[in-house]
């Protein structure tokens, strides 16, 4: 055994490598992205790892190596997930023969995601196993555990960590050996392999007949705990980074009994049992919705139990966003009637107000500086996509009116075109998110016949989650170079009679493009490929001749560029932002920026 430093998802990528695991899919989302980046780093050798093109994708390829026999790691985050419901909910019935772990790592907050939804629901949707580690040292050795009640019960498990327990760190003693798990390959089966009506009803009185015995298996399983005052008539239920945050606001004099649950489904009953014997009232303290609250409320009414259940489904605890140490403090507080007084609170200086924007030199900003100035006058509606993209919608630029969930950006935009027939609709979307989701909104738009204007943002990564590769960049995660995928011979394979590709650095050329499509019948295309400015060096940079400008600010107002700073009510160019993108003097009436030396 040796100590190492690890970041949350550090610690559940190195316990799946020490359990042996052979395949490894993803699909990059924020707060999970460096389980498989970790493995990617920590690999011996012998274990196949993949960005896959989406989360749906990902999970079939788990599902197929975990029917060979292989222990198979499966990452994402919880709106991934929902891309990935639709295998999901099939191979719970069907299972599988190797160790099968799904993560799905949620967001409360929400940090940077849409939602707030809890992957708990998945678990008791599909009737799977869930985990629920509450620090880094549980996510690791947890880890090892899922994929042995996995090949136990021949089902895949949800592996389901929160952000803070994905992004903090810890000293963790980690195993110095891999243990070796060799496939037995995939062995033909039709009834088990093959989903039929009648397999899948079979299946399904399996699954009903194994979870409460899984429930009973997890009653004692060593991360469910009972500890504290086991006398108290009181008692506190958490879990996940929760548990932390309740034993720092306790501290060490802890007067109630306490109970953490690491196994929201199949809920452990008999050692929930064990902790309602004796108390008045409990509560329940837990990340995101009152999923454990209402297991034990109807435990309660099951056994005819007469305990008083505070939590979010009375208001005791907020229903929404994340628990911290002053959260729960103040909870405890109410239910103990004590008024924190402001004397009370910890003096906390206000941090600065920094809205998330799109960085210096950023082509996207480009991008949608041309479609907004092609469209001045004109009735058009802009529908943005999931990507550092979506923050076009800040002001000074404006333009992303919608903004759903992955490649919902083609699509909104045909819907609001059959509302509103006389309206330029057009679809923003990136290069990792056309090849992820984007691609059969196309399609609908063409077999529909649908004027729409089809903007690709091809910065040539996937740069939002930390510039992961894409079918389009022409190499794997595992370092093969490949054969890139061609969007603009996707875009007329599928049927668009207009495609074109342009600098959106190149305004004039990017307005002229854009006016050209946008009175055009049908869905056009227009790839707007310039690299992002994180995987591509400042060629120079540009200064502000002080003596030719004359102040107008529409460097500022126009495109929000960050390099470009009021400084004693004076325009500059802040040279250690500057990327050297050129949009500022292309825009500057007064032609006072150029490059500097």
């Amino acid at each position: 055994m040796s100590v190492k430093f690890l970041m949350g998802n550090e610690a559940i990528a190195l316990g799946a490598v020490h359990a042996g695991v052979n395949v490894v899919s993803g699909y990059p989302g924020t707060p999970s992205t460096e389980i498989l980046e970790t493995i990617a780093k920590n690999n011996n050798g012998e274990i196949y790892f993949e960005w896959s093109v989406n989360e749906k994708a990902a999970l079939e390829v788990g599902a197929g190596a975990a029917y060979s026999g292989a222990r198979t790691l499966v990452t994402m985050k919880q709106v991934g997930l929902n891309v990935a419901s639709d295998p999901l909910m099939s191979l719970a019935y069907v299972g599988v023969k190797g160790g099968m772990v799904i993560v799905s790592a949620d967001d409360p907050g929400p940090i940077s995601s849409q939602t707030e939804q809890d992957t708990r629901h998945f678990g008791q949707f599909s009737k799977l196993p869930v985990f629920d580690p509450s620090s880094p040292e549980e996510a690791y050795q947890m880890i090892k555990d899922a994929f042995e009640y996995s090949e136990k019960y021949s089902t895949p498990v949800l592996f389901r960590p929160t952000t803070r327990v994905c992004h903090g760190c810890a000293s963790i003693e980690v195993l110095d050996t891999y243990e070796k798990h060799i496939p037995e390959g995939f062995i033909k089966d039709t009834m088990r392999w093959v989903i039929f009506p009648r397999t899948s009803y079979l299946n399904h009185c399996k699954i009903e007949e194994r979870n409460p015995k899984l429930g009973d298996d997890f009653s004692s399983y060593k991360f469910n705990v009972i500890e504290g005052n086991k006398n108290s008539k009181k008692g506190i239920v958490s879990q996940g980074i929760s548990w932390a945050y309740l034993n720092e606001a306790l501290g060490k004099n802890v007067e109630y009994k306490l109970m953490k649950i690491a196994t929201p489904h199949p809920f452990p009953e008999k050692l929930a049992l064990e902790f309602l014997h004796g108390l008045d009232e409990i509560l329940v303290i837990e990340e995101l919705d009152p999923v454990i609250e209402k297991e034990l409320i109807f435990l309660c009414g099951k056994h005819g139990i007469n305990i008083k259940v505070y939590g979010k489904l009375d208001g005791t605890v907020q229903s929404a966003g994340e628990n911290s140490v002053e959260t729960v403090k103040s909870v405890l507080d109410k239910l103990n009637g004590n008024k924190r007084t402001t004397e009370d609170m910890p003096k906390v200086p206000e941090m600065p107000i920094r809205p998330p924007v799109l960085c210096a030199g950023c082509p996207h900003r480009a991008s949608f500086y041309a479609v907004k100035q092609a469209m001045k006058g004109k009735k058009s509606v802009f529908s943005g996509d999931i990507g550092c993209y979506t923050l076009g919608n800040a002001k000074p630029l404006d333009m992303v009116d919608t903004c759903l969930c992955m490649g919902a950006d083609v699509t909104i935009a045909q819907g609001i075109h059959r509302v509103e027939p006389d309206t330029i609709n057009f679809s923003f979307i990136g290069d990792s998110t056309f090849f992820a989701s984007g691609i059969t909104g196309v399609i609908n738009a063409v077999y529909n016949k649908t004027d729409i204007v089809l903007i690709i943002l091809d910065n040539s990564t996937t740069a939002m989650t930390g510039h992961q590769p894409h079918p389009g960049t022409g190499v794997t995660m595992m370092g093969d170079v490949c054969q890139s995928v061609s969007i603009e011979k996707i875009l007329k394979a599928i049927g668009l009679s207009y495609v074109t590709t342009c600098n959106p650095l190149d305004l004039d050329e990017a307005i002229k493009e854009v006016k050209t499509a946008s009175k055009m019948a049908g869905v056009k295309a227009i790839i707007m490929k310039s690299p992002c400015i994180a995987v591509t060096k400042p060629s120079c940079s540009y200064e502000i001749i002080k003596d030719k400008c004359v102040n107008c600010k529409k460097c500022i107002r126009e495109i929000g560029c960050p390099a470009i700073v009021l400084e004693e009510g004076r325009v500059k160019i802040e040279k250690s932002l500057c990327y050297g993108c050129g949009i500022c003097g292309q825009i500057c009436p007064a032609n006072c920026i150029t490059k500097s030396d």
